[in-house]
């Protein structure tokens, strides 16, 4: 509130004049506008959060579409793999009795040699290894064989292995062991084209035994793999060419034959390097050679399923074996 006066021209005094009035704040700071700014800002706020909130559902939509169309994919993929898987297992189990089928069976090789035992594992389905037994009239030829390579490849050189050897006693009239394996030898480096230059070192090694029955005597050749004989307590070994069934070097040797006469309670054993090559018995460490020559030197009096049952106790699982056993 002020009070005011006037002056006239004559310098005379008006009576005071009172006005009143009153000073309002800005409206910035007016209690509406105020309300209206909090209200505006929790709809911003609300619009952000809402929009945020449906980003996210957005995003998460489009993650698990995605998410699916993977899952999906790998679906379609591990059916795809399993049925290649099962057909591969299809043609490997096809193989297996394909390759039992040409192996001697139980039967023919009790016929032929009544007192033995056969210890066959192999690491995979098919094996590398391989076990042949034939007769002859008075003589039986047997052979413990490890080809290059283990499963399906190995199997494929076995199948060779057994088709060369029924071949070759089968045209030979007057048997001889080494040249056996000279022969299969000849037909290994022709059938796969080897040559000095070549990079294909496939092949196999051999333990093959010829027994006269009538006489009792035994020739034995081998490649890489040896001969034990065990005669009253004590262990013979009779060693092996260190040569390969497949090329060798610039010229090769003949192998050697060699003649054995048997005697009564004489056990012979050969083998693929399958079973030397194991980790087994109580110290979980390779069984390695003189190993196997202790086992057999404590078994061999043992009858040949008993002893068959001590070589496979001593052995790991057969999922824990990295090699074929013959």
């Amino acid at each position: 509130m002020a009070a005011e006066r006037a002056r006239n021209i004559l310098g005379k005094l008006s009576n005071e004049s009172v006005i009143g009035f009153i000073i309002r704040p800005p409206f910035w700071l007016s209690w509406w506008f105020l309300s209206l700014c909090g209200l505006f800002l929790i709809g911003l706020a609300f619009l952000i959060i809402r929009v945020r909130i449906l980003t996210l559902q957005r995003d998460k939509r489009i993650l698990e579409q995605k998410v699916w169309e993977r899952t999906a994919l790998i679906q379609r993929q591990k059916n795809e793999i399993e049925a290649q898987k099962q057909e591969i297992m299809d043609s490997i189990l096809y193989a297996q009795r394909i390759q039992k089928a040409v192996l001697p069976s139980h039967e023919k090789v009790q016929k032929i040699l009544p007192e033995n035992f056969i210890l066959f594992l192999p690491r995979d389905i098919v094996s590398g290894d391989f076990y042949w037994m034939t007769r002859q009239n008075d003589l039986s030829v047997f052979a413990a064989v490890d080809c290059t390579g283990h499963g399906v490849p190995g199997a494929f050189m076995s199948m060779l292995g057994v088709s060369f050897l029924n071949e070759i006693v089968n045209k030979t009239s007057k048997l001889k062991a080494n040249y056996i394996l000279e022969e299969l030898r000849t037909r290994v480096i022709t059938t796969l084209s080897q040559s000095h230059e070549g990079e294909t070192k496939d092949g196999m090694d051999i333990a093959l035994c010829i027994l006269n029955h009538k006489t009792n005597k035994l020739q034995f050749s081998g490649a890489f793999n040896p001969l034990y004989l065990i005669r009253n307590n004590s262990l013979s070994e009779i060693k092996a060419d260190r040569m390969p069934i497949g090329i060798y070097h610039d010229e090769e040797p003949d192998f050697t034959n060699n003649e054995i006469q048997l005697q009564k309670s004489d056990c012979l054993y050969i083998f693929s390097d399958g079973y030397v090559d194991q980790f087994g018995g109580y110290a979980g460490k390779k069984l390695l050679t003189k190993t196997l020559k202790e086992i057999l030197l404590n078994i061999h009096s043992e009858p040949m399923v008993r002893q068959k049952e001590i070589q496979s106790l001593l052995l790991p699982p057969r999922e824990c074996s990295g090699y074929d056993l013959t």
